[in-house]
């Protein structure tokens, strides 16, 4: 580590160390007094405009040596984990950061603030950002688990997606009918590990993911896309920056556009891509209507609807915000997410987020012809190139590190705890 990166680490260092000491002189944060709450937030803005500096000075020889000069590839939590390790003071430390995450969200430090000022400074690196999406975008450990049994089965069952290969179709039905398919964190790695599989099993040709029948009393029986973001998790502090909202959108929703990235790829392509259909019944709602933008069709039944109504749940909805208005234009996507506007499947703006509507009771057989027409050995080098066009991976790492920031401050923004407080005291 050169002198200038030590001497500047062990300011950062010292600066935590100090306003640790002052955090500790107060009550929880919940319990704290307006004034109280004004010299907590004085104080962590003291050494987060060290942290910034720090990053923007040092964050691509910070990551080399977290990476042994990239030679390693640790997943974001792994990163984290170790900078806090390697660099005290720089990000919470694990101990730290596990007693954060026993707490609800209204009650919580906000030291995710801390890893998103970390993500933002490597994902912006020219040097650094693209080999960490790189390492988002190979498989899991659990998903090569799998692998062999899915191979020979063709059928995996996961608590929150079940996957089954049939005829070339890799089937991932969402299944989390006690909460509408609303994501948490177990649902992310669910649908990782389903994406993995179904792009690793030389067995699957296309990909097909829907909503499976629900036991909900206003839904059962019917399918449902998805509800969005599961608030319950959220109010209860389980909804993690890195867990959940980064490794959402680098992890399996990257891979369903760029493919999953092997050590044994061919020369002309080191990933495995796969077309992709969705279909939706009822309800794509947020995180739901985000997916969307990803697959190469989306079929929906003539009374579902789409919303993504970011601004009113007071967070930033993945990199939805990157891409409706390249999909639907920019006054539509305004109307959406700052308005939260429902785009009904009927209506003539969803042909931008809709390539076909038909009656609820024949969506079962337009699935199957849909799936079909992606079945074809062009196929994949084309949507190669157009998602080269539509989506740059340069423009996309950019978006994601202004996200990776901006989303750690809204999750701890005073609306967003007020609306996750009243929603945990409405349901206790």
């Amino acid at each position: 580590m050169g002198e200038d990166l030590h001497q500047a680490a062990a300011a950062v260092a010292e600066a935590a160390e100090r306003v640790e000491a002052k955090l500790a002189s107060l009550p929880a944060p919940a319990a704290r007094s307006t004034a109280e709450r004004a010299a907590a937030a004085a104080a962590h803005d003291g050494v987060r405009v060290l942290r910034r500096r720090f990053m923007e000075a040092h964050g691509t020889a910070v990551y080399d040596r977290l990476t042994d000069g990239r030679t390693r590839r640790p997943r974001l939590a792994e990163l984290v984990e170790a900078a806090g390790a390697a660099f005290p003071g720089l990000v919470p430390a694990a101990d730290r950061l596990a007693a954060e995450r026993s707490r609800t969200q209204a009650d919580k430090e906000g030291l995710e603030i801390d890893q998103g000022i970390f993500l933002h400074a490597v994902l912006r690196s020219p040097v650094a950002g693209p080999h960490l999406m790189d390492s988002m975008l190979r498989p899991t450990e659990r998903a090569l688990a799998l692998l062999p049994e899915f191979t020979r089965t063709g059928v995996v069952e996961m608590e929150s997606v079940r996957l089954e290969r049939r005829d070339g179709v890799a089937r991932l039905t969402m299944c989390r009918d006690d909460c509408l398919n609303a994501e948490d964190e177990r649902q992310v790695d669910d649908m990782e590990t389903a994406v993995d599989l179904a792009l690793l099993d030389p067995g699957v040709r296309v990909g097909l993911l829907r909503g499976g029948e629900m036991s909900h009393p206003r839904y059962r029986g019917r399918r449902v896309f998805s509800a969005g973001i599961n608030l319950k998790s959220l109010h209860a502090g389980e909804i993690s920056l890195v867990g959940f909202l980064l490794r959402r959108e680098l992890g399996y929703i990257s891979k369903l556009v760029r493919g999953v990235l092997v050590d044994d790829g061919h020369w002309h392509s080191p990933a495995i891509e796969k077309p992709w259909t969705a279909a939706v019944d009822t309800f794509a709602i947020g995180g739901g209507a985000q997916l969307l933008l990803v697959f190469d069709q989306v079929l929906a039944a003539s009374d579902a609807y789409l919303s993504l109504p970011a601004a009113r749940e007071g967070i930033i909805p993945g990199a939805g915000n990157f891409r409706l208005g390249r999909a639907a234009g920019p006054r539509i996507a305004r109307q959406v997410i700052l308005q939260g506007r429902r785009i009904w499947a009927k209506e003539p703006d969803a042909r931008f987020l809709i390539d076909e509507v038909v009656e609820p009771d024949q969506l079962d057989d337009a699935v199957e012809a849909a799936v079909r027409r992606l079945d074809g050995e062009a196929v994949i080098a084309n949507r190669r190139m157009l998602n080269l066009v539509e989506e740059p991976p340069e423009e996309f790492r950019r978006y994601m590190a202004e996200f990776a920031l901006q989303q750690s401050l809204r999750l701890y923004g005073a609306d967003v705890l007020d609306k996750v407080g009243r929603f945990g005291r409405r349901h206790q």
